[in-house]
């Protein structure tokens, strides 16, 4: 259940019963009534008794909180990396090519793909206290990417171009250049999440 509220299959203001969720996995309902209690301390899920559970939609201020961390975080570590002798090519192109046959799929697991390689660049930093903070933002990262992807399907194209570019950038040894898109990147993907006029957008 929680992989399908993360990848955006359980949108945001669906309302979830307990027996089409059994019936649907193919289990009795007392698991799925534990689930529904631990999503919603992880504030995923609404509960209301017998009606069943909604899923929380993404607010505006969760996502800018989102924007806010990564930029912190990534920023600094593309251009750390930009500075290496030897940046993680390998990893962030063999994440590229996850990406794209997440896209040749219809996009299934894009939104997975696309944390892992911003994953990788911050973890190459090698510090690992910003390594676990960005994890923490794992499973909001990943949501929101699912829900922005939603919104416009044609975009997963623009964004692996964009993280080509970033890639190109890391390999030249650009710090500027790599930090510079990628804040482009995260900000024109949280714009798009938010049509409307964000505190990031320009």
């Amino acid at each position: 259940m929680k992989e399908r509220l993360l990848d955006g299959r359980f949108a945001g203001g669906t309302l979830l019963s307990e027996n089409d969720i059994s019936q649907r996995l193919g289990i009795s309902r007392t698991p799925v009534r534990q689930a529904f209690v631990q999503l919603e301390s992880e504030r995923l899920l609404d509960l209301y008794p017998r009606r069943g559970a909604l899923v929380v939609p993404v607010a505006a201020s969760e996502a800018d909180d989102v924007l806010e961390a990564r930029l912190l975080i990534e920023e600094h570590c593309a251009r750390r990396v930009a500075e290496m002798d030897r940046p993680p090519v390998d990893v962030l192109r063999a994440s590229i090519a996850k990406q794209e046959r997440a896209l040749a799929a219809g996009g299934t697991g894009f939104a997975q793909v696309d944390r892992e390689f911003h994953r990788a660049i911050v973890a190459a930093n090698g510090n690992e206290l910003l390594t676990r903070q960005f994890d923490t933002l794992r499973d909001r990262h990943q949501r929101i990417a699912a829900t922005t992807v939603a919104r416009d399907p044609s975009r997963i194209a623009r964004f692996i171009d964009e993280h080509r570019e970033i890639l190109l950038a890391l390999e030249r040894r650009d710090s500027d250049r790599a930090a510079e898109l990628l804040v482009s990147h995260l900000v024109g993907a949280h714009d798009l999440h938010r049509p409307s006029r964000g505190r990031y957008a320009p």
